[in-house]
């Protein structure tokens, strides 16, 4: 079999590996991003009538899931992201070491693994993963215009590296690793020229996509305070509010990343970069390295720490596999040794994540709702699993449906205190626990309104459903 029949192989493999969870309930985020991405349009918000801190590729992106049809062409683009992601990563490694059969085989095996692992979020649609594609087709155009004879041919495949390098800051404002690791790789190779083309591509890129966000109602202004000034504001509040539990996910998450047997190929791989490249090839390894470096800074710098964060490592570990592909590689035990541990960790998660799925502590709530909702109800859910609204087809009149944004723009609820008490007060408010109280929020205000203008319903699993007194 030919190393491009391998990568292949490899690509599919993955793709059918997520298949069997393509038809399970969404995430919180999913299905936010499902039902914010359904009526986008002018509205009272960021992105209609709600907000949340991502760049509008995202919402693109689930907007076109959602005309596709919801919540199975949600997870069926997760798919396509991996599929295209390992086929990339193959071209990478082709690209980087062309007389060594070995190299694509190798740096699509790597991404194959690691962007189907439950242990990175694998499993569910994310920023992450949908940004692969992007962040792989920007690597591979900046490899390409590095090693061209032709200065026209340069600067279009730095056009196209900026475009792409855009596109993954587009799904996820920290997806800058085209940029890292074109800036370092055109300083290593002494090549300019190609730089004012990945500027040009990136510009227009990004002026493209805010000018067709301004048609469907998001304003450049507020797009700019979500993406990048929400973000230190929610730092700061995770940073004072949350210490615990940013603690433990970050031992979490740590574990997850320990487990999947990544820092061991790191390791295997990085004690070769010391010896010559081969000759020929622009040199990846200072270039993988730095674009490593930025992907654990923005990890660590996510603040809550979730399992998918680990997702964005996928490209650096491609990149330090091709590296390493340019020089002598380990012996085959060590090699294969390093791979298995890998893949026995990936299969291992994927077989028990499919025995014992993830529990949806949403679910009691989404049937209870199911059963005794009608049509023109609204609900708040209190606070974040946007996914209840999105499967039981119920609006909120409440901008913020995600826990962090509250926390930032209405820490003592002032705002749901109002919206309440109004005459647009919405049908039903969905609670974790008994209380509008949560870490980071002062709710003393907020009970009392609604103990004054709801009624408890029932209890469905950990939430309260209260709603709206009939007098």
């Amino acid at each position: 079999m030919t190393p491009r029949s391998q990568v292949g192989l490899l690509a599919a493999v993955a793709g059918i590996c997520l298949v069997p969870f393509a038809g399970r309930a969404l995430s919180p985020d999913e299905g936010g991003l499902l039902l914010l991405a359904e009526q986008w349009a002018p509205g009272t918000s960021l992105y209609g009538d709600y907000f949340v801190d991502r760049p509008p590729g995202l919402i693109a992106l689930a907007a076109l899931a959602d005309a596709a049809g919801g919540d199975w062409a949600f997870r069926a683009l997760g798919i396509v992201a991996v599929i295209v992601t390992v086929l990339l990563s193959g071209l990478l490694g082709r690209l980087a070491a062309p007389d060594r059969p070995v190299a694509p085989v190798l740096t699509a095996a790597t991404a194959a693994l690691l962007a189907t692992t439950p242990l990175f979020g694998g499993t569910v649609v994310n920023g992450e993963l949908l940004g692969l594609p992007f962040l792989l087709g920007g690597l591979v155009s900046a490899l390409l215009a590095a090693r061209a004879d032709s200065p026209r041919a340069a600067w279009w495949w730095a056009a196209l590296a900026g475009a792409s390098g855009a596109g993954g800051a587009l799904v996820k404002q920290s997806l800058l690793d085209v940029f890292v690791f074109s800036a370092v790789l055109l300083l290593v190779s002494r090549r300019v020229r190609p730089a004012l083309g990945i500027a040009v591509g990136a510009v227009t890129t990004v002026a493209l996509a805010v000018w067709l966000s301004s048609h469907r109602g998001t304003d450049p202004g507020e797009l700019w305070d979500a993406v990048v000034v929400f973000r230190q504001q929610a730092a700061s509040v995770i940073a004072t509010s949350a210490t615990d539990t940013t603690q433990q996910r970050l031992l979490g998450m740590l574990f997850a990343l320990l487990a999947t047997g990544a820092p061991l190929l790191m390791v295997v791989l990085a004690r070769r970069l010391p010896s010559r490249a081969t000759p020929g090839v622009p040199d990846l390894r200072w270039p993988a390295l730095a674009t490593l470096a930025w992907e654990l800074v923005a990890v660590l710098l996510g603040g809550s720490y979730w399992l998918h964060y680990l997702m964005g490592l996928v490209p650096g570990l491609v990149l330090l596999t091709a590296a390493a592909c340019q020089r002598a590689l380990p012996g085959r035990r060590v090699l294969g040794a390093a791979y298995g541990v890998m893949a026995i960790s990936t299969v291992s998660a994927l077989v028990y994540v499919a025995v014992q799925p993830i529990q949806r502590p949403e679910h009691p709530a989404v049937a209870w709702l199911d059963q005794h909702t009608r049509s023109g109800d609204t609900a708040v859910i209190a606070f974040g699993a946007p996914n209840i609204l999105q499967a039981a087809g119920l609006r909120s009149p409440y901008p913020d449906l995600w826990s962090l944004p509250v926390r930032v723009h209405d820490p003592e609820l002032r705002q749901l205190s109002v919206l309440l008490a109004s005459a647009d007060r919405p049908t039903w408010v969905v609670v974790a626990g008994t209380s509008l109280r949560s870490w980071g929020i002062d709710a003393s205000s907020a009970d009392r309104v609604l103990a004054e203008y709801y009624d408890r319903a029932t209890t469905a699993g950990d939430w309260t459903i209260y709603r709206e007194d009939a007098r």
